[in-house]
């Protein structure tokens, strides 16, 4: 028997929420926030390189409504402007050829509700690849060798991590419907 298939089966339901907790960063809330912005592929030096924002540019909120990006590089200023334009976030970027500036519109109720939506399917993954991973553990569980007493008390400790994971995907669903809830 592996003495580590709990540790391991842990880890990967770690990795899961965190896979999670990034995409759900993305969704943006009423309030500026660099995470809306630093993972936006763009096409940079005459479309020749695609790197990520934050590869290319410091992202910071400058309040809750604005968001400032300093290039690191300012011959590129107007490729990166483009590439958020493009991006899909629904983002209208303004350059004065230092920085770019980003105004975060407040969202309307219909929006919310929307992103709302889309956070809970992304929740609803995040459940998904925690039970996936429990499966897998189980399957492995039930691959060993063991006496009936071991593999139950190793299946209730899977259970066990699954549950406390899952509690945690439910906490960021809830925090982040807070955050898009206010005004």
């Amino acid at each position: 028997m592996d003495p580590n298939l709990i540790a391991d089966t842990r880890e990967k339901m770690r990795k899961a929420v965190e896979v999670l907790r990034s995409d759900i960063a993305t969704i943006r809330t009423g309030k500026a926030a660099p995470s809306l912005v630093e993972n936006i592929q763009v096409s940079v030096y005459n479309g020749t390189v695609k790197l990520r924002v934050m590869e290319v540019a410091t992202v910071v909120a400058q309040d809750p409504q604005t968001l400032v990006l300093t290039p690191f590089d300012q011959s590129i200023i107007e490729e990166i402007r483009r590439g958020i334009m493009e991006g899909g976030a629904g983002l209208n970027p303004a350059s004065d050829g230092q920085v770019i500036r980003i105004t975060i519109p407040p969202l309307s109720e219909e929006r919310r509700q929307e992103l709302i939506h889309m956070m809970h399917q992304k929740l609803e993954n995040g459940h998904i690849m925690i039970r996936q991973v429990r499966h897998e553990a189980m399957a492995d569980i039930k691959k060993e060798n063991l006496s009936e007493d071991e593999s139950k008390r190793l299946e209730k400790e899977v259970q066990k991590a699954t549950d406390e994971f899952i509690a945690e995907i439910d906490a960021l669903g809830k925090k982040k419907e807070e955050e898009l809830m206010q005004i």
